[in-house]
């Protein structure tokens, strides 16, 4: 990096901390102070959808996103999906002696096996540990890893138009190597064995290297089957005429099994109430809070523009795009 660009780094974060500076006193004068740091025993919000009894309550936790840990700093958190914050909020309703019932609000198109698989055994912890019900409420998509971790819920509703389904896994990458060839571009690679480059972009594939990541990508597989099988009670046969990686309306989902019922968030908490004898029980939807991590976030989403790669931040920041396999639902 070369000086002008740290030095006009060094004059953002200048402005930030003036910003920050700024904002701080202004918010002082109409806010409560602790409330600005996010001091309060919850970590996070909680907004009332139902007023019932304080000390019987229905938790909801929206899942929203592409289920991914992300390698971004916090100034940059600005209300994305962020795996760590999610998994404290499961945490949070289980932990909650309040709280007797859990619902997952799901819209994703899926995401990393790692992320889906912590959200899957969190769930299926606090049902054997906390004894509390998970119900699974899905929006417009919960498509593949969003299927992986409603699997195991206690009951699964979705609209009828629901994106659902996509069980399976993908790994893709990109090649370069008929581009580099007609542009005269030579790669240099030198790898500790023959297989350390697999999947490079700089040249084809060989027939040993699909063998093994087909192999990989199929165990895989036999995990999200075996995950479902164990969450929805069907058998593996079933579950495999299902796993081909097509996509389910939430009507044709139910159809085979992979559904309970049809119905909006208001029909699930509903059913809930119904089912556990929760009738007089309020129901509390967690937001993120407004910690310090979102009022940097904020002022540095107010000053730049995020579709603009200003001064090398998104560099600063940017993941690593090694192919990694996903349950993912990709259009």
């Amino acid at each position: 990096m070369n000086k002008k660009r740290w030095f006009a780094l060094l004059a953002v974060a200048v402005l930030i901390i003036f910003s920050l500076g700024f904002r701080m006193v202004t918010s002082a004068v109409t806010a409560d102070f602790d409330e600005l740091f996010n001091v309060p025993d919850s970590e996070f919000g909680q907004d009332v959808i139902e007023e019932g009894a304080p000390n019987n309550k229905i938790a909801v936790v929206n899942l929203n996103g592409i289920i991914q840990q992300d390698d971004v700093s916090p100034l940059m958190n600005t209300g994305a999906y962020n795996h760590d914050r999610f998994l404290k909020m499961l945490d949070e309703a289980a932990e909650d002696n309040t709280v007797n019932g859990i619902i997952v609000r799901v819209n994703t198109p899926g995401g990393g096996v790692v992320e889906s698989a912590e959200i899957h055994d969190k769930i299926v912890s606090i049902q054997e540990e906390q004894e509390k019900p998970v119900y699974v409420s899905m929006g417009n998509t919960a498509a593949s890893g969003g299927y992986y971790i409603a699997a195991p819920a206690d009951k699964i509703v979705a609209h009828e138009a629901t994106m659902t389904g996509s069980i399976g896994v993908i790994m893709e990458s990109f090649n370069f190597a008929e581009f580099a060839d007609e542009h005269g571009i030579d790669f240099n690679t030198i790898t500790s064995g023959e297989y350390k480059d697999i999947m490079s972009a700089s040249r084809e594939m060989t027939d040993d290297e699909r063998e093994i990541l087909q192999e990989m990508i199929d165990d895989l597989h036999g995990d999200f089957v075996q995950v479902i099988v164990d969450g929805r009670e069907m058998s593996e046969s079933e579950v495999r005429d299902v796993s081909d990686g097509r996509i389910y309306t939430g009507s044709q989902a139910q159809e085979v099994d992979l559904v309970d019922e049809l119905g909006s968030m208001d029909d699930t908490i509903a059913m809930m109430k119904e089912d556990y004898d929760l009738n007089d029980a309020s129901v509390i939807e967690y937001q993120s809070g407004f910690g310090l991590n979102q009022f940097l976030g904020g002022t540095v989403q107010n000053m730049f523009d995020t579709e603009t790669d200003i001064m090398g931040i998104k560099d600063l920041l940017r993941q690593s795009n090694a192919p990694r396999a996903m349950y993912l639902y990709t259009e």
